[in-house]
């Protein structure tokens, strides 16, 4: 058996750096959770990020419902397919609630479009959404995230939860790919 060439991965966000702007979007986010809320974690690739976003809320005695959603753009391209597709909805039901829709990549606003349409069809009060990091290139105005962690540079993303092809989702850091 011969061991696979791992591709170069350029370290973008270290795991310290990336634990401080998750506690500083906490920060941010913490006044406006007051009430009803749940937490929608986007699959697969927000999940740790979710996880590390509901510990900071909770230490800011904030602590929303969880639920996720599991939708899929990408397959294992490192393009949208431009096409979103529900392969799970979520469980609990939102009406009357706000959500707080949590995504790890705003890059075409596509899903998260998608997504707060879906919730708000569902009957949410709000949606606020949030993603880990934010593409150069990714729509401004309103349809623009609510809040994310940091700008991402325009090179394809992985770690930390974000994969090429189901690889390297468990790197403690955010990395890039040529």
């Amino acid at each position: 058996m011969t061991a696979k060439t791992l591709p170069k991965i350029d370290v973008v966000l270290p795991e310290d750096e990336l634990m401080a702007r998750v506690d500083d979007l906490a920060e941010r986010l913490a006044p406006r959770l007051q009430g009803d809320w749940t937490a929608i974690n986007i699959l697969v690739g927000a999940t740790p990020f979710t996880s590390d976003l509901m510990k900071a809320l909770a230490r800011r005695d904030i602590h929303p419902m969880l639920d996720a959603l599991w939708l899929e753009s990408y397959r294992d391209e490192r393009e949208s397919s431009g096409r979103v597709l529900v392969r799970a909805d979520i469980v609990r039901p939102v009406k009357d609630r706000g959500v707080l829709l949590i995504d790890d990549v705003f890059d075409t606003g596509r899903t998260l479009a998608f997504a707060r349409s879906h919730l708000m069809t569902k009957g949410a009060r709000e949606v606020i959404t949030v993603a880990l990091a934010r593409k150069p290139w990714a729509p401004k105005g309103e349809d623009d995230v609510d809040f994310h962690a940091f700008d991402a540079p325009g090179r394809f993303l992985v770690g930390y939860g974000m994969d090429d092809a189901g690889l390297y989702r468990g790197l403690p850091y955010v990395g890039a790919l040529d």
